[in-house]
This record gives C-alpha cells, sequence and structure tokens, in this order.
C-alpha cells in the first residue's frame, strides 16, 4: 500500500471544451473547434501523434472530454463554467471562442484556481488588464491579426487611397477595427480612412444597407474581422452587389470560408486565419501538419480550417503540462509546467512568451484566394507571414499604446 500523503497517478481526466455548438457560429467555426479538439484527444488517448507526442495519455492517463455549448451569453457561461468545477470536478476546461466570454471568464478561472486554456478568443485585453496564474491562451490575439493584415495591405496594395470598414458592434469588431485603423494611420500615413465604417450587431446576418453604403464610399478597401455565419453571409450579398469587383476585401477570419464556399468564394479577397491556420498552411510539410491534415480530412471528409487547428493546438498543450507535471497534478503544477513554454504545434512554433509566459505568440499572414478549378478548390496566392515579433506588442506593453507609439521595438 502506498504511504499516506502519496499521490497516485490518475488513470483517467476529464477535460470540458466548449465551443458553439448551435446557432450562426457553429457550422462555420464551432463545430470544426470541437472535430479538431475530438481527434487530437482521441489519437493522444491511442498515442497514435507523430513524434514528439507519440506516448499514450495525458501524463499516461485517458482523457474524457465534456463537449458544452458556448451559445447563451457570457453570464450563462460563468454559470455553467462554476458547475464544472465545483459540482462536475473537472480536472481541466480548454476551448472557448467569444472573445466575451473569455473576457468574463478569465476572473473567475482565477478565482476557482482551475487549470484552464483558451483556445481562440482573441481580445488582447484578458492578460493586458491583469495578470493570471491559471488561465493561458495557446494562440496569438487579435492585434497581430490587424497589425499583419495593414502590413500586407502595404505591401501588395501600395496604390490603396482610402479604406472602410464592416465589423460586429462588440469588443472583437471594435478592437479589430481600432488595431487595423491604428497600424494604417502609421503604416500608410497618406491612405484616408472612412467615416462611415460600419457596426452591425452581431449575427444580423443582412447586411443590405451596410453593402450600399460602402459601394458608394470612396474608399477602395474593405475591413472586416466578420466571422462565423456572418462573415459567410457578408460574402454572398457583398458578392451578389459586386462589392468586391469595386473594392479589395480584407478579412481576418476569411480563412474559415474558404473551404465551405467553394466556387463561391470571390477571387482576389485578402485572407486571414488569425495565424498560421488552415488554408494559408496547406502545404507545409511537417509531419505534424501533415497528420493533422490528412487525419482529419478522413474522419470529416473537408480539409482543416483554422478553429479546428486552434482547438487542436490548446489540446495538446494540456497533453505538454500533463506530460510535465504528472496525471495527478494540481492546477497549479500544470500552469507551472505550461507557463512560457515553446512548443510545435501541427502547424507553426508556439512560444509562451507574452503575459507573463501565459499569452502565446507565433506569425501571422495572408494570402489572396483563387479558385483552382483543375482540382476543384479554393488555393491561396502570393502568401506572406510576418514573426511574431513584428506583429505583437513586447512584453508588458499594451497593444493601444504600442501601435500608437510607432510599433517600437518591432523585429520584421
Amino acid at each position: 500500500t502506498l504511504g499516506a500523503g502519496v499521490a497516485q497517478a490518475k488513470e483517467s481526466i476529464t477535460i470540458a471544451v466548449p465551443s458553439f455548438l448551435t446557432g450562426g457560429a457553429a457550422g462555420p467555426f464551432g463545430i470544426p473547434a470541437m472535430n479538431g479538439a475530438k481527434m487530437v484527444t482521441d489519437a493522444i488517448n491511442k498515442g497514435t501523434l507523430p513524434a514528439p507526442y507519440n506516448t499514450a495519455g495525458f501524463g499516461g492517463a485517458m482523457a474524457s472530454l465534456i463537449e458544452l455549448d458556448e451559445g447563451g451569453g457570457a453570464t450563462k457561461q460563468v454559470a455553467e463554467y462554476r458547475n464544472l468545477v465545483e459540482k462536475r470536478n473537472v480536472d481541466a476546461v480548454v476551448g472557448y471562442i467569444s472573445s466575451g466570454n473569455c473576457q468574463a471568464l478569465a476572473p473567475i478561472a482565477e478565482e476557482l484556481r482551475q487549470f484552464t486554456i483558451f483556445a481562440t478568443c482573441g481580445t488582447p485585453r484578458i492578460f493586458e488588464e491583469s495578470p493570471r496564474k491559471y488561465v493561458f491562451r495557446t494562440m496569438a490575439h487579435a492585434t497581430a491579426d490587424n497589425v499583419a493584415a495593414a502590413m500586407y495591405v502595404k505591401e501588395m496594395f501600395p496604390n490603396t487611397k482610402g479604406y472602410t470598414g464592416i465589423n460586429q458592434n462588440y469588443a472583437w469588431g471594435q478592437d479589430s477595427w481600432r488595431d487595423f485603423d491604428l497600424t494604417m494611420q502609421n503604416l500608410m500615413p497618406d491612405t484616408v480612412a472612412s467615416d462611415k465604417t460600419q457596426f452591425p450587431k452581431i449575427f444580423a446576418g443582412q447586411y443590405g444597407s451596410e453593402i450600399s453604403a460602402m459601394s458608394l464610399d470612396k474608399a477602395d478597401l474593405v475591413h472586416s474581422s466578420f466571422w462565423g455565419g456572418d462573415l459567410e453571409a457578408f460574402i454572398f450579398q457583398g458578392n451578389a452587389r459586386g462589392l468586391f469587383k469595386k473594392k479589395i476585401g480584407v478579412f481576418t477570419v476569411g480563412g474559415t470560408a474558404a473551404y465551405r464556399l467553394g466556387k463561391k468564394l470571390p477571387n482576389g479577397l485578402v485572407l486571414g486565419a488569425r495565424g498560421p491556420y488552415g488554408i494559408l498552411v496547406k502545404d507545409r510539410p511537417s509531419a505534424l501538419n501533415q497528420w493533422f491534415i490528412n487525419t482529419y480530412k478522413d474522419i470529416y471528409g473537408i480539409y482543416p480550417s483554422g478553429p479546428a487547428y486552434q482547438y487542436g493546438q490548446a489540446i495538446l498543450a494540456a497533453k505538454i503540462a500533463y506530460d510535465k507535471a504528472g496525471s495527478d497534478a494540481t492546477s497549479e503544477q500544470l500552469a507551472d509546467a505550461l507557463r512560457g513554454i515553446t512548443f510545435e504545434s501541427f502547424s507553426t512554433t508556439i512560444e509562451m512568451t507574452l503575459g507573463n509566459g501565459h499569452q502565446a505568440a507565433t506569425e501571422n499572414g495572408y494570402g489572396i484566394t483563387e479558385y483552382d478549378s483543375e482540382n476543384g478548390e479554393n488555393v491561396v496566392k502570393d502568401v506572406k507571414f510576418y514573426p511574431a515579433s513584428c506583429v505583437l506588442p513586447p512584453e508588458g506593453q499594451n497593444s493601444v499604446d504600442w501601435i500608437k507609439g510607432g510599433m517600437k521595438g518591432a523585429k520584421c
């Protein structure tokens, strides 16, 4: 028998994985995210991931997932999170897409001392407003999306005279436009920002009046951080009205539409994927990336988009933490194991260098859509990536101040 006080290795752990499983964000975003989490968890349990992750389990323990719907707003998510921790005693929480939800949950996770990995949500505020001990985010925040977008515009469309935007009217859309606008003022001071930028409410779905206004606007470029069903609806409606024949469309989360829309995606759109994910990295030859693409395509019949990668890598980070700390590790020990590390993920290297080692830094890139009629699929050409040190503020600096101050210390 084991002596008193000796922790016994656990044979199984429970990981709660919230994602949008119903509503407008589910099909394009939430379900691919959950698919990525399930596929990677399954491979970890079986020990079938490529090296160096080919050991079975999370510190040897088998993980079962509790799949949760992230819909219903922040108040509901906070109540559900408390229930997961206090009543269901989950070992780890991995997921979340919405910036609003992550913003509300970060202080709750700290209060409950629960090891939590945010997979996607973009707002820079989570680690810039307050230090965290138990909360991590394994992908870069949205400042990188918008700084990289402006850099790409300067490089590829140097004659842009003016720009406008259509972004959802909440933290995500407002912050995305702000960061793009500030960077454009910095990099291309002679271009003019429209005073008629559009902020429809999230999941509005109908954009007729906004498209009319943008068609009349002098600006030759349209910036949008739309995601989920809003993104697809706007592309369809804008395309039907000839908007993208008149304007350059720059979509910071456009990658999720690339495989779903097929021939209906216009050529010549500037697409981002919130980092090195999805269609932007389809040709990266690493064993981990090719395993991810081929396995996902075999199981789900479509190539993996950004959300699948983002959730997959968050689950992978949980494995790395458990492998280092042991299957019986406390939230505190798991946090110590993940803080500040660098690891190879499916499509890129993740460096946990910001937010006191809790916030990932990665490169960010863009490409231009083109339909490949020979293979019957969308591709991106002129793909360019900008290193993390070029598009994210240095440790300890606030994003807005950094951009306003001329992005000092950026290494491009």
